[in-house]
């Protein structure tokens, strides 16, 4: 099962099953990963397992109007995983940083297979290949 942790090791993670990956050019993943875009790794709620810690939780207005919720350790920062109204809440789909991932493997064999608010992305990244596009939540 891939594992992964914030960046002090306080709060471990672990998923099971195959997930569905996408990339997301929102706003809200731009700030949290830091980043112009956000490699995702999705995957349902019973596929995630927090294994030691305990994550932080800040829900605000996504892009979408629709609440999300920011999963992430109190202690580093390092942003795990998040869930929102649009995913069927917090029993719902989790989205997965893949920053986080312990073996690069599984994001090396992980072709993204989505790409959403492709309307964001900045205009020289050329879209996946591959990968559906969508203007924006999908």
């Amino acid at each position: 099962m891939p594992t992964g942790s914030c960046l002090c090791g306080n709060i471990a993670i672990e998923f099971t099953g195959q997930p569905t990956i996408g990339l997301c050019h929102c706003l809200d993943c731009r700030k949290i990963t830091s980043s112009l875009w956000a490699y995702n790794i999705i995957v349902s709620n019973e596929q995630l397992k927090v294994l030691r810690g305990t994550p932080k939780e800040y829900t605000k207005t996504a892009d979408s109007g629709k609440s999300i919720t920011t999963c992430f350790c109190p202690n580093c920062g390092t942003t795990l995983f998040r869930y929102g109204e649009s995913f069927g809440g917090k029993t719902g789909t989790k989205i997965i940083k893949a920053g986080i991932l312990d073996d690069l493997n599984v994001i090396n064999n992980g072709q993204p297979t989505k790409e959403v608010y492709t309307a964001r992305r900045v205009t020289w990244l050329m879209p996946q290949e591959g990968a559906a596009q969508y203007k924006g939540e999908h």
